[in-house]
């Protein structure tokens, strides 16, 4: 029991529950898991290279935008790799 709350603690994201009692407790937990399950399958269907904690902050980010989730994906990884690419220092350039 203190390994699986142990995983909610380091994989889920609940910062605090919002009820004390045993139904509210419950029932946010279901809720984060299933949430989980559904990024983790996204994640497979979709062959992302992005960790599911990278993937979950992409889709907070992108929530209320109307974009399809594979170009929301396209887009952060094109950021990434032209940032890479202005950050190399060239050996010639010294």
């Amino acid at each position: 029991m203190e390994l699986f709350f142990k995983w909610i603690k380091q994989h889920l994201r609940i910062k605090a529950f919002y009820g004390y009692r045993e139904n509210a407790v419950k029932t946010q937990i279901w809720i984060a898991v299933s949430i989980y399950v559904l990024v983790a399958i996204l994640k497979k269907r979709l062959a992302l290279e992005a960790s599911l904690h990278e993937i979950l902050q992409v889709l907070s980010v992108t929530l209320f935008e109307q974009v399809p989730v594979l170009q929301a994906f396209e887009r952060i990884g094109s950021q990434e790799k032209s940032e890479a690419i202005s950050n190399q220092l060239n050996l010639w350039d010294l």
